[in-house]
């Protein structure tokens, strides 16, 4: 699909500024000029929409860290290497022959204006939950219209988790949703019992030269933490991303104490920095730590 072809918009719709179209426009460019066969970057003419991904994801999640901070210069920077990487991945299927950018902002205007007919059509709407009821039945005749059922099965929203989710967060999804639908332990003690089981498996796997069994074991072990922080009511991944960030800090601390390269210390002689960095932290945000 190409930009002559682009279907009409309601003609209530704002009109946006030019200077933004240029923006756009000049970004576009920028990408096409680097995937110039002739005169392009041979490291953008070398990618491809798989060899991308890591970017799209690294670059969403230099995103929310941005939001997070509420750094609006930072923000605005981060929402502008997405952006480059939704463009890349058009310009690289327009070169290929598939589709441009044109089909990809065509689709998600025409799925918006679809979506809300209280909005472009004469719908009514008069607050949220009429929104999604609607949103809903309208989700439900794009369902029908790929020959599929209206409403998703069980699997097929646990797969979707899986497919649409960072791999701690689909856990944490497919978990509640599994629970939610009946497929639940009866007790913590159970899930308990089973994080035992998942261990002794996992030990019993590294004793062995199979990585695969190996990986699939420490998988199901982590499922299994999941598990527990969920009927314990916690958020696993904000639980590590805490962790994380605890650790780097007091990694900071130890490298500024050091006074030779980290390699030349014992572990026993870095423990001992390790620990002063904890308590020295605890000193000054004990509830963070």
């Amino acid at each position: 699909m190409s930009a002559a072809s682009s279907p009409a918009l309601p003609p209530e719709l704002p009109t946006v500024a030019p200077q933004i179209l240029s923006s756009l426009e000049r970004l576009v460019a920028v990408v096409a000029k680097l995937r110039e066969p002739e005169q392009g970057c041979p490291w953008d003419l070398a990618q491809t929409p798989q060899s991308l991904m890591p970017f799209v994801i690294e670059e969403a999640y230099e995103v929310v860290d941005a939001l997070e901070r509420e750094n609006q210069a930072d923000i605005a920077e981060e929402l502008g290497d997405l952006l480059l990487q939704v463009v890349l991945q058009a310009q690289v299927a327009q070169d290929q022959g598939q589709f441009d950018l044109a089909a990809v902002a065509d689709s998600i205007s025409e799925k918006m204006i679809r979506r809300h007919p209280h909005v472009f059509g004469d719908a009514d709407a008069s607050d949220s939950d009429a929104v999604k009821r609607a949103w809903q039945e309208i989700k439900a005749q794009e369902r029908a219209a790929k020959g599929l059922a209206p409403v998703a099965t069980l699997s097929e929203k646990l797969a979707k988790a899986g497919r649409t989710n960072p791999p701690l967060a689909a856990a944490m999804e497919i978990s509640k949703k599994a629970g939610g639908a009946g497929f639940e332990w009866n007790t913590v003690d159970e899930v308990w019992e089973k994080f035992e089981e998942e261990l002794g498996e996992f030990k019993e796997a590294i004793a062995e030269s199979d990585k695969s069994h190996q990986q699939q074991e420490v998988g199901d072990l982590l499922f299994t933490v999941v598990n527990l922080a969920r009927w314990y009511g916690l958020d696993p991944s904000a639980a590590l991303t805490g962790t994380n960030h605890r650790f780097v800090q007091r990694f900071e601390q130890v490298e500024a104490a050091l006074d030779k390269p980290i390699a030349e210390y014992s572990v026993e002689e870095l423990e001992i920095f390790w620990q002063a960095a904890k308590r020295k932290l605890a000193q000054k945000a004990p509830k963070d730590q």
